[in-house]
């Protein structure tokens, strides 16, 4: 792990991060085109992309509702039991983020709220291949069916001998999905925003993946609503004198083990914790099955930083602003309201970031890459939408009426002015008196703008010089 020391009240900046940052340009090139000939070829283009780069493909890319059900009876009960507790403690958290629609009404009638409603298809991608991830089902799936999405689809692609995870497709059928499509990569993106034969299209998707699917996402996106764009997993762990070192390390050590381009931050003002860890780090390893992954991520990716104070390194792990944030500290809890930026926060030594990640409740399907400073995490507000709700009465159209004509007059749009000064004349005078069409227009340029507006000079900008 590479070491960054804040001397003298130096500041953590972004370039000390060892971050790759923007999708590269060929995988972004490659995506877009897998999408463009989906969207022009159908199932065609997606079968020969699946064999491509799958090497499998499905008579049929729908998967029966039979074997969905079926791989409830084909997992292991202790591992139903565990994913039901896990799909039960979700729910319940985000039953809690629904919104609701509301309205007011003014002394004057007029009515003004807010209408929430879901969308009406959302497309959750799980990634498979080699891999299985019945957690991302749960976590990407609950808060669609919370917010009453009517169609939830999950895309997942199938292994190299054409199977798909038992573990997946219980969650599959835990979780309530409605249609499962054995389809993966960047093809699977491209199906679910336009539409092929035999995947309809979808108004939302959701879900992570690899380059390529991210890259497909961020190319759709749009056309259909998506989530985020993800990049690789990360963890940041803020430690003082009081934490174990061997726990520490595991804990780095647990996103490391996700892939070699995960991120890994230890940040801390102990100046003797980061070899602690370091060393204990190395007796892990030697027994970790995936030793190989974890040590690529921390070697390349890792990042140690040392401030000289706690305040310092609080303000370091903002910088950070990670997918997950591990406070590690004496009183944890009084530092939670001085992070601004971090996707999810684990407060204390014993919250473990993967009771997060299965079994807590709420949503690991976090930014990434830094982007804590303006996103969120995956929730039930993601598959709703609100529309504004706006009636007027003929007594808060007068009330309002004669500023909306003089902000529109300032900004030299007669026929808005007009909009609402037509109608105001309506409600002063009465609509019988403009019954003749003729006579309802009269007069129109002064209905609109019922006075001039004198004029106002421009503020003169200090040094400014112009072009000869």
């Amino acid at each position: 792990m590479r070491k960054v020391v804040l001397e003298g009240g130096r500041c953590l900046t972004k370039d000390d991060l060892n971050r790759s940052g923007a999708l590269p340009a060929e995988v972004i090139a490659s995506a877009e085109a897998i999408v463009n000939e989906v969207r022009a070829r159908g199932d065609e283009a997606v079968r020969e992309y699946c064999m491509r780069f799958d090497g499998a493909c499905p008579a049929s890319f729908r998967v029966p509702n039979e074997l969905v059900q079926g791989a409830l009876e084909l997992v292991d009960p202790s591992f139903l039991q565990a994913l039901t507790r896990a799909r039960d403690h979700i729910r319940d958290f985000h039953e809690r983020e629904r919104e609701q629609s509301w309205f007011t009404t003014r002394s004057d009638g007029t009515l003004l709220g807010v209408q929430v409603t879901p969308v009406a298809s959302a497309a959750v991608y799980v990634p498979g291949g080699r891999a299985q991830y019945p957690s991302t089902v749960l976590m990407d799936t609950i808060p669609a069916k919370v917010a009453g999405v009517k169609r939830v689809v999950m895309l997942t692609p199938p292994q190299h001998d054409g199977t798909l995870s038992a573990y997946t497709l219980a969650a599959a059928a835990l979780a309530g999905v409605d249609e499962v499509y054995a389809v993966g990569g960047a093809q699977a993106i491209g199906a679910a925003a336009y539409g092929t034969e035999s995947i309809p299209a979808v108004d939302k998707i959701v879900g992570p993946g690899n380059a390529y699917v991210a890259a497909a996402k961020r190319y759709v996106s749009g056309d259909v609503g998506i989530d985020m764009v993800a990049g690789p997993s990360e963890v940041c762990v803020l430690a003082d004198a009081t934490a174990d070192p061997v726990v520490v390390a595991a804990d780095l050590m647990a996103q490391a083990e996700h892939d070699p381009l995960a991120s890994c931050y230890l940040v801390t003002c102990e100046p003797e914790l980061p070899d602690k860890v370091l060393a204990a780090a190395e007796r892990l390893l030697a027994q970790s099955p995936r030793e190989e992954i974890t040590r690529a991520s921390l070697d390349n990716r890792g990042v140690i930083v040392v401030a000289d104070t706690l305040d310092g390194a609080v303000d370091a792990v903002n910088v950070v602003a990670p997918e997950h944030l591990e406070l590690h500290c004496a009183d944890a809890m009084s530092l939670v309201g001085r992070i601004h930026n971090a996707g999810a926060i684990f407060v204390g030594a014993w919250s473990s970031e993967p009771l997060g990640d299965y079994v807590a409740g709420p949503n690991h399907t976090l930014p990434t890459g830094g982007t804590a400073r303006f996103s969120n995490p995956l929730g039930v507000y993601d598959f709703q939408k609100r529309s504004s709700v706006i009636r007027y009465t003929p007594e808060g159209l007068l009330s309002d009426a004669d500023s909306v004509q003089t902000i529109a007059q300032s900004e030299g749009l007669w026929a808005h002015a007009l909009s609402v000064g037509l109608r105001r004349r309506l409600a002063e005078q009465g609509r019988e008196q403009y019954d003749d069409e003729t006579l309802a227009c009269e007069g129109a340029y002064r209905v609109a703008w019922p006075q001039d507006l004198p004029e106002t000079p421009g503020v003169t900008l200090p040094g400014f010089e112009k072009k000869a």
